[in-house]
């Protein structure tokens, strides 16, 4: 299956591109699935269908979806109370009743990853389209899964439940009560879970259609949500220019405006595969408007990104790691190594990434940002390195 991830800077019509999209690709014989993050439904209105915590068939082969994040909360957190009945009742705690339950912060955001590895992993569907909150909401939310799971690595590290029988005597030396076996179980539900969303996000089939309506103000936007995108192994694969205005507008107005998305489209295009939507002259509603939108169709299969470390020792007595950053800024650029992980800070943008097995075993020796590229340079250690490598 195709996922397509569709955002971009808030009010730039991303839903109804996505709604758009998804109509096209299922008019084109593709069963598909679009999913909503939105809490109204925008997705819906654009459809003509309403759309809720259940699927719904909005048109033939396509299929609409808005996870309901209260329900599927309140599922999850009456599971934990019966795994936990021991403890809470050691405890002496109330139970909550599920009509109590409202989602914490956080839940929605978990609910909605849930539901986009439910759907990716269908076999119902040769396409997901997925409407993300606006740029930097999604870049919060896509880099959630890889650092919740780097959390429990740390806070419940797996090889500790293999001291099981050890436990009793461990607590009684330390004086305080070790963690119970249904806390791992838990926490190796969830890693499990979060692998999951990680596998459909890294997917070579995963890409982003970033969307943005031209003009000065959406310049710096879509530059940032393309790095930090980057960043996380996601690659724009299309920059869709919404609501274009036509160039023979006669209006004064309307033709200033639309010199300036002129401008800017002639910007874009120099750095981008750029497609443009053009403004109907109103907000499109139901089938036929979005049909008329003449969204750019989804291509069946996609390169995928790639992190390449190449072998630079004859020449150089180095190995170089390649890693795709476009629209980074030299200036806004930090590199720390910590342990057998480099910690990348790229404007706004940071995250931390495991080191390949090869690059453990060196020192980092610099790093150059050239052609949209950071490479950063490691020399092989001595002690560490197998000789005559």
């Amino acid at each position: 299956m195709r996922t397509i991830l569709i955002t971009g800077p808030g009010g730039c019509g991303r839903t109804t591109v996505a709604a758009a999209t998804a109509l096209r690709a299922a008019g084109d014989g593709v069963d598909t699935l679009v999913l909503s993050a939105d809490r109204t439904d925008t997705l819906g209105a654009a459809l003509g269908t309403a759309t809720g915590a259940a699927p719904v068939r909005a048109a033939d082969r396509l299929t609409a979806w808005r996870p309901d994040a209260t329900e599927r909360f309140r599922d999850d957190l009456t599971a934990f109370q019966g795994r936990a009945t021991n403890v809470l009742d050691l405890l002496g705690a109330a139970r909550l009743d599920a009509e109590e339950v409202t989602p914490l912060p956080g839940a929605e955001e978990l609910s909605f990853l849930r539901a986009l590895r439910d759907a990716a992993l269908s076999e119902r569907y040769g396409l997901l389209v997925v409407d993300l909150p606006p740029a930097p909401r999604a870049l919060a939310l896509l880099s959630l899964p890889e650092e919740l799971r780097r959390y429990l690595r740390r806070l419940l590290p797996p090889e500790r439940q293999a001291a099981r029988a050890l436990r009793p005597v461990l607590g009684r030396l330390a004086g305080v009560p070790m963690p119970a076996d249904w806390l791992y179980e838990t926490a190796a539900r969830w890693d499990v879970e979060l692998a999951a969303v990680e596998a459909v996000l890294g997917d070579r089939d995963t890409a982003v259609h970033l969307v943005a309506e031209p003009g000065p103000a959406a310049d710096d936007a879509v530059r940032g949500a393309r790095l930090g995108l980057a960043l996380r192994g996601l690659r724009t694969e299309v920059l869709i220019a919404n609501r274009v205005l036509p160039e023979t507008a006669r209006d004064p107005w309307l033709a200033g405006l639309a010199a300036q998305h002129g401008k800017t489209l002639a910007e874009w295009r120099a750095a981008y595969d750029v497609r443009t939507v053009a403004h109907l002259g109103r907000d499109p509603r139901g089938a036929d408007d979005l049909a008329a939108l003449a969204v750019p169709g989804v291509d069946p299969a996609s390169a995928p990104v790639e992190w390449p470390v190449l072998d630079r020792i004859a020449e150089d007595g180095v190995l170089v790691w390649h890693i795709p950053l476009p629209g980074a800024v030299r200036d806004e650029l930090d590199l720390v190594r910590r342990g057998d992980e480099l910690v990348i800070t790229a404007g706004p943008f940071r995250r931390i990434v495991p080191l390949p097995s090869a690059l453990r075993r060196c020192t980092v020796a610099g790093a150059a940002l050239r052609e949209d590229e950071l490479r950063v340079r490691f020399a092989p250690d001595p002690d560490l390195w197998p000789r005559g490598s």
